[in-house]
């Protein structure tokens, strides 16, 4: 049964980007409440959308950004499909799902960061006309940094999430305005540097840190579903180049739970560094480039030649996991090894 339609859009599009499946339920609980107010709603995975043909609009339609949040900003992937958007005069919701936990019954709050604000900006840049901003604390999946949370708290942030988006789409959709997101504009503003550190140098690091164990059977499923083309087969084993976004798809999806967070590798790599790459740096190029007080300039200098001796260590890591006793050392020093930290995420499926 459908109520009368009290909405000023014939259409809602949604665009969505996601990892484990958590905007794509958003997409759908939205797409649920369209329905009562006789909206038709298009959805679309961003993912296998023509990024260079983006077809424009049309002028009746509400717009819909859904991603999650990585490192504190849209992944690049959903920033280089809004800067592509085809110019317009349309209503833009703004949606992100963010590492929602939980204490008790308190939903704790993820942080934003400057996603929205840097998405309106691209946007009202093109003639659009911003109506919300609206985050969803959704399960955190990145299980490379935190634990894995329990069944029970996944449902229940399911439930409380799934009651809050039909809440603010009813306001949405009837014409109303949603910028419950401007709550945390003090914090937000305050890990903007924090989320540029992590798009110039973060999501490189991240994306060093998985690897196939022996467990992996190269059955090719995280190669063929990963959403950015990032895994390729080397040495007949996945490999991770810096183009992954660290959606975690490829380590929620596995069937044989093989891909693991390489977290001793990577601290290991990151003590020799800063301890002697560093050093040598300076002491053999300091004449070249001086270490002066010119801080931004130095951290730049040493972001570069992280990622650089990162990525080649990274490689000889990769060649090494052929060694047995070198594997089992990369699996036994990676906290997703351990049950109660390496629990695989997937959002709930409603189909």
């Amino acid at each position: 049964m459908t109520t009368m339609n009290i909405s000023p859009y014939k259409k809602i599009i949604i665009y969505y980007f996601t990892g484990t499946g958590n905007s794509k339920n958003v997409s759908r609980w939205i797409a649920e409440t369209a329905e009562k107010y006789d909206v038709l709603t298009l959805i679309h995975n961003i993912t296998y959308v023509d990024r260079l043909s983006i077809s424009p609009p049309p002028s009746d339609a509400l717009v819909i950004f859904i991603s999650p949040i990585h490192g504190f900003n849209y992944p690049p992937v959903m920033i280089n499909f809004i800067s592509r958007f085809p110019k317009g005069n349309n209503d833009i919701l703004l949606m992100n799902t963010r590492a929602g936990m939980l204490i008790g019954k308190y939903i704790t709050p993820g942080l934003t960061g400057i996603a929205f604000y840097l998405a309106s900006l691209i946007l009202r840049l093109k003639g659009y006309s911003i109506k919300g901003m609206v985050p969803v604390d959704m399960p955190s999946n990145w299980i490379s940094l935190h634990p894995g949370l329990n069944d029970k708290t996944i449902k229940y942030l399911h439930v409380k999430n799934r009651e809050r988006v039909i809440k603010s789409a009813e306001k949405i959709i009837t014409g109303g305005r949603d910028f419950i997101s401007l709550i945390t504009i003090l914090p937000d503003i305050v890990i903007a540097p924090i989320a540029l550190g992590y798009y110039i140098i973060g999501r490189f690091m991240l994306s060093k840190t998985y690897y196939a164990s022996q467990d992996c059977n190269n059955c090719g499923i995280c190669i063929k579903n990963c959403p950015v083309k990032a895994i390729k087969l080397v040495d007949t084993r996945p490999y991770w180049t810096f183009r992954c976004e660290s959606c975690m798809r490829c380590m929620s999806n596995c069937p044989k739970k093989a891909i693991e967070t390489a977290h001793g590798f990577i601290i290991g790599f990151s003590i020799v560094n800063s301890a002697i790459i560093i050093k040598l740096f300076y002491k053999y190029f300091g004449s070249v480039f001086p270490k002066i007080d010119i801080v931004l300039l130095n951290w730049f200098a040493e972001s570069a030649l992280y990622l650089i001796f990162l990525a080649i260590s990274y490689r000889i890591a990769h060649y090494c996991l052929r060694f047995k006793s070198f594997e089992r050392v990369m699996v036994y020093t990676s906290l997703t090894k351990l049950k109660w930290w390496g629990r695989r995420y997937k959002a709930l499926d409603e189909d």
